[in-house]
This record gives C-alpha cells, sequence and structure tokens, in this order.
C-alpha cells in the first residue's frame, strides 16, 4: 500500500457528501479524470447512504468509517458500519430490491456501485454491521 487515510463520521445524511468529498480529494493524487473521479464519488454516496439509511435507520449517534488505500494506480474505498446487517447479501444486490420500500427507496445502491467500480465486496453479519469495500483502477488523464 502506498498511501491511506481513514475517518469516521456521524451517521447523517449531511455527511454523505462529506465522505465523496474526501474520497475523491484522496483519489486526486493519481491525477483521475473527470469521470473516474465521478464515478467514485456516486460509489462512495451510495456506500455511505445505505449505511445511513438501511444500518442505522438514521440514527445520528452511530458512526460510519471510510478508509481509502492507494497502490499504484488502484484505489481501494471501504465503508464500514456497525449497524443491523444483512442477511441476505445476494437479496440485497438484486436491482430495485430495497429493505426499506416505505422510504421510497429506488434499490439501485449496490447495482450503482458495481457499475461503476471495478470491484465490489460485501461483507455482513446480521447485528454486526457490513463492510462494503470497493476498488477501481485508475488510469489518469495523461492515460497512464
Amino acid at each position: 500500500m502506498d498511501n491511506y487515510m481513514e475517518l469516521s463520521f456521524p451517521s447523517l445524511s449531511v455527511n454523505e457528501g462529506f465522505a465523496r468529498t474526501a474520497a475523491a480529494a484522496f483519489a486526486a493524487q493519481l491525477d483521475p479524470t473527470i469521470d473516474q473521479l465521478s464515478d467514485l464519488r456516486t460509489a462512495v454516496s451510495e456506500a455511505v447512504t445505505n449505511a445511513i439509511i438501511h444500518a442505522y435507520g438514521s440514527d445520528p449517534a452511530a458512526l460510519i468509517t471510510l478508509r481509502c488505500e492507494r497502490e499504484g494506480r488502484k484505489i481501494r474505498i471501504m465503508v464500514k458500519d456497525t449497524g443491523c446487517g444483512i442477511a441476505d447479501i445476494e437479496l440485497a444486490r438484486r436491482p430495485f430490491y430495497t429493505s426499506k420500500p416505505e422510504l421510497e427507496r429506488s434499490g439501485m445502491g449496490f447495482a450503482v456501485m458495481e457499475a461503476f467500480m471495478d470491484r465490489v465486496e460485501i461483507d455482513s453479519a446480521p447485528g454486526e454491521g457490513t463492510t462494503v469495500v470497493m476498488e477501481k483502477e485508475l488510469e489518469g488523464r495523461r492515460g497512464g
């Protein structure tokens, strides 16, 4: 690992924007394209929003941890919560599935993460929380 950063913040919806900006600022050291930064920001936004809404039910006392690592041109982003966990990860990954239909959620969070990142891994246990690990190889504006 060439570099990393880690921060924790309360499960507040206003911190979703903070998290995506922090991850994009960390990735900027690799001189990514605007599209790559946009993809990364969107994926982080989805992961953090999932933690706020689904893991914690918008409990502002709960904490979310964001860790970003750089290895060569690869960015690895981990979003971790200690919330309710996911009983059926495969079901949760299905497009349009949501555990909170009463909130008019689209159910596209994991699908969006998978569309914008090269790899998405979900580790979760009911009652223990969830860790989402996303990776993306960044080409950089100069192609390399």
